[in-house]
Parts: C-alpha cells; structure tokens; sequence
C-alpha cells in the first residue's frame, strides 16, 4: 500500500446553495432498487496522480477521474493531462505557479459549477445534483445510473494507515474526529454490501459504509456528457435527447 500520509488532500469546508439540485426530487418510486453491486471500474487499476500526489488539486483530480470513468465505459478511455489539471487548479481554484502559499484546495461546488459552465480539457458537465448521503439506496441509484458520484470527505488520521477505509473504535477520539486529517475529493466507482471503492492518487481505495456514513459530508451525481456514448444512450439505458429536454425544463 503506498505511503498515503505523503500524499495531498485539497477539498475546502462545504458550501451548500439552495438552487442546487437535488436528485431525490428526481429519484419516483417507478425507478427500480438498485442493483446489489455494481462495478464501472473495468477492473482497472491505473487511474493516474492527476497530480494530487504534488497538489491540493483533489476537486480538480476526482472530476478528471469521472471523466476517466464514463469514457472508458461509453466508448474509449479518456485521461486528462497534467497540463489540463494544473490549468483548472488554477483557474478555478486560485493556485498561482509562482506563489506556493496559494497551494490551499477548492470548493467542490465551485469546482462542479466551473466544470458545467467551462468545461474540464473540453469535457462537458450537463448537470450534476447533490445526493442525500445518508440515504443509502440514493446512494446506490446515484452511482449506477451515472457511473459513479463525486463526494467529499472529512477524513480521520486513523485513515491514513488503513488499508480499507474505516471507522477504527480502537483509537482515540483525537486521531478518529472528521477532518483531523484534512478535507478531500473522490470518485466513488463501485459499491457492494460491504462498502463502496473510490479513486484516489492512482488508486482504488475501499471504504466500509461505517466510514461513508460517519466522513462523507457532501456528495452529487454528475450528468456527463463523456458518459454517452456516440449513440445518444449510456451504459444504464438512459437517453441523452430525453435528458437534456428535461433539463431545459428545470431551469
């Protein structure tokens, strides 16, 4: 397992904003129950730093890693560059080059607001929806129906030497508080009944639903285009024409 502790955090305190969506208003009991796991990963490894070992860029890494995730699983597997990475960080996030101290994260919903209206390296965000993370089964229909969520945690210094990550009942109140190590952005790209795997600095890295319930604070669903296929329809059955209809209607 690499060293994590040397690795970079980089998500900033929630923000919320009332105009964001929500998907439990579009989530009818006519949708059926997700299913019991599922897995977009492709059994995969190799997802790439996206310079999150260097920079607090993680708001910045984990949108690049969905973009990852839907092209591979729609047609052809897409990485982001460094270049296109640092841009963003810079851009969205404040990071200046030349002055190290501006090194200090994002905002997720900053991030998710600049991602629909510029674009990731020309990559478009149609919509994204925030997700109630205590509601497990919206949980569950977020990432199967759009392959994956975009979430941030509150992370322990417990998790630092965990290899799944965990509630640990053993340590001190100290080392296990929300954030005690830092704030930080993920991709969640599969769960089962044990938990859920995420993508971060290069790696699938599991956590139990303990964990989820007790860390994540924020979570949304993210409506990608790189998550249609040429053919207009996802990987789940959904149609693009139909969605982006509806979209129009909501604003």
């Amino acid at each position: 397992m690499p060293n994590i502790k040397n690795y970079c955090l980089g998500r900033k305190a929630v923000i919320r904003d009332s105009r964001t969506l929500k998907l439990s208003n579009y989530l009818t009991i006519a949708l059926p129950p997700p299913p019991a796991q599922i897995d977009w990963t492709q059994n995969t490894s190799e997802w790439g730093m996206m310079k999150n070992d260097q920079l607090g860029c993680c708001t910045i890494a984990a949108a690049a890693h969905a973009i990852q995730i839907w092209s591979k699983n729609s047609s052809l597997e897409i990485t982001v560059t460094d270049d296109d990475i640092l841009a963003a960080y810079e851009a969205w996030d404040g990071y200046n080059p030349a002055d190290p101290t501006t090194d200090t994260g994002g905002i997720e919903l900053n991030v998710l607001n600049n991602f629909k209206k510029l674009g990731l390296a020309q990559h478009k965000l149609l919509a994204f929806a925030s997700i109630l993370t205590a509601n497990t089964i919206e949980v569950q229909q977020a990432i199967s129906l759009f392959g994956g969520i975009y979430i941030g945690v509150g992370l322990p210094l417990s998790a630092q030497t965990q290899g799944v990550w965990d509630v640990d009942v053993t340590a001190d109140a100290d080392t296990t508080a929300p954030w005690s190590w830092g704030g930080h952005a993920v991709f969640v790209v599969a769960y089962d009944q044990v938990g859920l795997t995420c993508i971060t600095w290069g790696i699938l890295k599991k956590m139990t639903w303990a964990f989820w319930h007790k860390y994540c604070d924020e979570a949304y669903a993210l409506i990608g285009q790189d998550w249609f296929s040429s053919s207009g329809v996802d990987p789940t059955g959904l149609n693009i024409s139909q969605l982006e209809m509806d979209l129009q209607q909501i604003h």
